[in-house]
């Protein structure tokens, strides 16, 4: 599934009723270019899941994994400078990614293995405001929540 949003307040819009709808652990997988609004989202669905306008949520581009107290906690992945497949082993990415919380990755593409239930957004810039964002589902509760999204996407 696909669709366009037209403006960054269109991109947060979509980020911030996908954290809403977000009830049980998942893990997200979020790709795309440098600038292409993977950071705009991830503020958006961290909004949604009901972390405080005063918390700044940035992109953990160094520390590699930023971690935010919310109704579901949210750990947040950039693999952007990951080196290696071990420094996922060093700052536990299986307990986060398939813990108690929710675990959004950016840059997945790094990843060693995807074989696992996830729901993946990519998104691709078209125009300096237009993007387009593509949903895909890997498992049953990812798959129920694109059911979700789609709802929210043709009723807007």
């Amino acid at each position: 599934m696909t669709f366009e949003t037209h403006s960054e307040e269109e991109t947060s819009a979509f980020g911030r009723f996908l954290g809403e709808q977000l009830q049980r652990p998942i893990t997200i997988l979020l790709e795309g270019d440098l600038g292409t609004g993977k950071s705009v989202l991830a503020r958006a669905l961290a909004r949604g899941l009901g972390i405080a306008e005063n918390i700044p949520i940035t992109s953990p581009t160094f520390t590699l994994m930023n971690h935010y107290a919310a109704r579901i906690d949210l750990y947040h992945f950039d693999l952007y400078r990951l080196a290696d497949a071990d420094e996922l082993i060093e700052i536990g990415f299986d307990d986060f990614a398939h813990s108690a919380g929710i675990a959004l990755v950016e840059w997945p593409e790094r990843l060693p293995d995807r074989e696992f239930d996830h729901l993946q957004l990519h998104i691709e810039r078209l125009s300096a405001e237009s993007r387009q964002i593509g949903i895909s589902a890997r498992g049953i509760e990812p798959q129920l929540l694109v059911g979700s999204l789609q709802g929210w996407l043709s009723s807007r």
